[in-house]
């Protein structure tokens, strides 16, 4: 995926109230981005580091910037949650998955389960349907490791046992963790960050939903999938 307009380089001054974000541009200009991330941001939004944004395309949007990339003295984490179902479904196409390939048809946001939508299905006339959650992981535990959630999330949670549901109906479901940072070489469960959660992915697990994380290529000019990495529960 390549960013377009591209990205303006900038410094991150802080980020407050979860959606906006003050940056100075390299142009000297400070500006108000949108933050389109819900999560707390750990390890992934330090003051002082290096901000890439990305102009609004529709001039009517309050805020003219939007928040996509930060970079740490030692990585690049891509921080905008709207971004990676677009990844993996690009990804998906080009056969970087192999595990989600040979489908003839790829869906996004279905309705499944309650009041809720699958971000990716798959579809294919002589194959079971294959019902894809992407999450987006920028937490770093400690080096490599990185985990999800960075927050408390019920909705994640809830998530889990939808695919489990799934299963039940002998259908394939797959929580598929996108990990967005360039420093990292597995990933975990924040188990101390939300219990509930790690706990209902290990029952997922066993329940048949599987589990793959992927990380991405990442620069200031594009984005797409690298390689699997390991899940450690």
């Amino acid at each position: 995926m390549i960013f377009n307009p591209p990205l303006q380089k900038g410094t991150l001054i802080k980020r407050y109230k979860r959606f906006l974000a003050d940056i100075q541009l390299d142009s000297g200009e400070h500006i108000v981005a949108h933050c389109p991330n819900p999560g707390s941001m750990k390890t992934c939004a330090e003051p002082g580091w290096t901000a890439w944004v990305s102009p609004a395309n529709n001039p009517k949007r309050k805020l003219k910037w939007t928040l996509e990339i930060i970079e740490s003295p030692d990585a690049r984490i891509l921080v905008n949650t709207a971004r990676p179902n677009a990844i993996v479904a690009e990804g998906i196409a080009l056969g970087k998955i192999p595990e989600l390939s040979g489908y003839a048809e790829l869906k996004r946001e279905v309705r499944y389960g309650e009041n809720s939508r699958i971000d990716i299905l798959l579809l294919h006339p002589d194959k079971k349907p294959c019902y894809v959650e992407v999450k987006n992981v920028s937490l770093l535990l400690k080096t490599g490791l990185a985990a999800f959630p960075d927050s408390v999330t019920k909705r994640g949670t809830k998530h889990l046992k939808e695919l489990a549901g799934i299963r039940e109906k002998e259908m394939r479901s797959v929580m598929l963790f996108l990990v967005s940072r360039t420093d990292a070489n597995r990933m975990t469960t924040a188990e101390s960050i939300d219990p509930v959660y790690a706990s209902t992915l290990r029952w997922a697990q066993e329940q048949g939903v599987e589990l793959l994380a992927y990380k991405t290529d990442l620069t200031s000019q594009e984005v797409g999938i690298s390689q699997s990495i390991p899940v450690l529960l």
